[in-house]
């Protein structure tokens, strides 16, 4: 509803809106520099109006300047008019540089700033704040929405340059002649027009092209596997249409904006020719006023031409990023702080029995009684799919809190919060989840980076997989997403369980994490699990009633919203 209610505001309350959302995003730190890039900017201009004042010796010479009715002396000679104005020139000139410096490392710090928010953000999230969330979403927000945000940042870097050259030179303008400037209200009517044209459309635009850039990401991720589904349903013709389609609205936006900014320039150009001739007949109108001070307020006024162009650009920029920025703010602050850990106890002195879970929306509707989680031994939880198998995993992570949280370690009563410090030293391997990392090596470093070479190959070695990476030659620095060396699905879900292994959990939680193995594969990862993790409870879901043959304990869910009981291992 705020969003909607923005969207029908006046335009300059929706640019100050914009502009605090942007400052809420800024740290202290931040802040100071800005007030650095300020102080810069305050000089750039003060050098830019005595560079453009100390042209007017030059071409008027003998004519005093005068500042507030006060005369100004200026050198006498040619050499010494040309040496103030080649040194006006080159400290604005160095002045202009430093300023640019600072913003190019104001606005990169920026970008990195938001995406490390934006993923730390995703990273603390509970997982019901995602489940709505796509994929295609969360890449556009980590990538090509945090570039559009800080176009908007850097709009506003140059808008406070070109506001304080505005002032400075008008200010200067002003105490040179006071009568020339009373044609500023109709100058600043003309710009204030200028500005206004098409902001509306222009946000417009900028929703759309943000919203059809989240549906490109989203049709192109999974790209190789889903182009197997597309060729067997010989629907190639729908997908390259359906690309084209949203193509043509992307480059149908950008011509669009940059037709709004052509506009706007035209606009702009216009109101800077009604500023010099509203000048000219002033002049002309008060006879009394001398050439000198004609030149002088044409030369202040003169610099800001290419400001009033830029200015238009920076303003179109800033609304663009609104709807970036409302996508940003929506992840970032979807973070949570975690309670403080509990004493975690002695955690290998028994296991841990829960007498009851109770979950509730948004996660599945469902009631568990009586689960034992021992170390050293299996849990099968067998059931269809859709009957909240994940939904109980999440909440045996410790990733979800259940409405209802019944369980006793050692005949000492646990809460939830204590339970979840007890299980943080963990392992889950979700349903589908493939490994992100560039190579064998880098991912098995990612679960122990402490971990030897020798002891990556026995972990290998352990889940199968030795054999597989030693011929071809590459070995660990094989490369996880090169055709060349692509590992087949089962090869991947065995890596991730070699990464189990490594990380000697005490809660290990695999969801689906054997589905790709065939029975004999499945059974002997397994029992590599169980042989070389004796201190870990290991959970496992499957749709494979047959591993309840070598599980310690079994739970039965066949139904969506019961309450399945433990059923032993011994009863098919």
């Amino acid at each position: 509803m705020a969003t909607l209610m923005m969207h029908r505001e006046h335009p300059l309350d929706r640019t100050r809106h914009l502009l605090r959302a942007f400052a809420r995003t800024l740290s202290l730190a931040e802040r100071k520099r800005i007030g650095i890039y300020v102080a810069l900017s305050l000089a750039g201009a003060l050098a830019g109006s005595v560079a453009a004042v100390s042209l007017v010796p030059l071409v008027q010479p003998g004519h005093p300047l005068r500042f507030g009715g006060q005369a100004i002396t200026v050198p006498d000679g040619i050499g010494a008019q040309v040496a103030t104005f080649v040194a006006a020139s080159v400290g604005f000139a160095l002045l202009r540089w430093l300023i640019a410096r600072l913003g190019a490392r104001l606005a990169s710090g920026y970008a990195m700033e938001l995406r490390r928010r934006a993923h730390a953000g995703l990273i603390e999230a509970p997982l019901p704040a995602l489940a709505n969330t796509s994929s295609a979403e969360i890449a556009n927000v980590l990538t090509y929405n945090v570039e559009i945000v800080t176009q908007g940042y850097n709009a506003v870097l140059q808008l406070l340059v070109a506001g304080i050259t505005s002032v400075v030179s008008l200010a200067l303008a002003f105490l040179v002649s006071p009568t020339l400037m009373l044609a500023m209200p109709f100058v600043l009517g003309f710009g204030v027009l200028a500005l206004r044209v098409s902001g509306h459309e222009q946000a417009q635009v900028s929703r759309r092209y943000v919203a059809d850039m989240t549906r490109l990401f989203w049709l192109s991720e999974d790209f190789p596997r889903r182009l197997r589904h597309i060729r067997s349903f010989r629907r190639e013709d729908a997908e390259k249409a359906e690309y084209e389609t949203i193509s043509a609205r992307l480059g149908e936006g950008y011509r669009r904006q940059q037709d709004l900014v052509g506009s706007g320039r035209l606009m702009l150009e216009m109101a800077a020719v009604a500023v010099i001739a509203c000048v000219l007949v002033l002049a002309d109108l008060q006879h009394g006023t001398d050439r000198t001070a004609l030149i002088t307020v044409s030369l202040l006024l003169g610099r800001l031409l290419p400001y009033l162009v830029s200015t238009r650009q920076s303003l179109q920029q800033l609304r663009s990023a609104a709807p970036a920025l409302e996508l940003w703010r929506r992840h970032a602050d979807a973070g949570v702080t975690c309670p403080a850990d509990a004493d975690r106890g002695d955690v290998a002195v028994g296991g841990l029995h829960i007498e009851k879970i109770q979950l509730a929306p948004p996660l599945m509707d469902l009631a568990v009684s009586e689960l034992a989680l021992t170390p050293g031994r299996m849990t099968l939880v067998l059931g269809p799919s859709g009957v909240g198998k994940s939904s109980l995993l999440d909440v045996l992570a410790g990733m979800a809190e259940p409405s209802t949280f019944i369980a006793r370690q050692n005949g000492r009563a646990l809460d939830f919060a204590t339970y979840r410090a007890l299980v943080r030293n963990g392992a889950y391997v979700g349903q589908g989840v493939l490994p992100w990392q560039q190579t064998v090596h880098e991912c098995l470093a990612w679960a122990d980076p402490d971990a030897s070479e020798e002891r990556m190959w026995e972990v290998l070695e352990e889940v199968g997989l030795a054999g597989r990476l030693m011929d071809p030659a590459p070995g660990l620095r094989t490369a996880l997403n090169d055709a060349s060396s692509q590992l087949s699905g089962g090869e991947l879900q065995r890596l991730l369980l070699a990464q189990v292994i490594l990380r000697r959990p005490f809660l290990a939680l695999l969801d689906e994490a054997t589905s790709a193995l065939d029975a004999a594969s499945e059974e002997a990862v397994l029992a590599a699990l169980k042989r070389c993790l004796p201190r870990t409870v290991l959970v496992v879901v499957s749709h494979r009633a047959r591993l309840a043959a070598m599980a310690d304990h079994c739970l039965s869910m066949p139904h969506l919203k019961t309450s399945p009981m433990p059923v032993p291992c011994d009863v098919r």
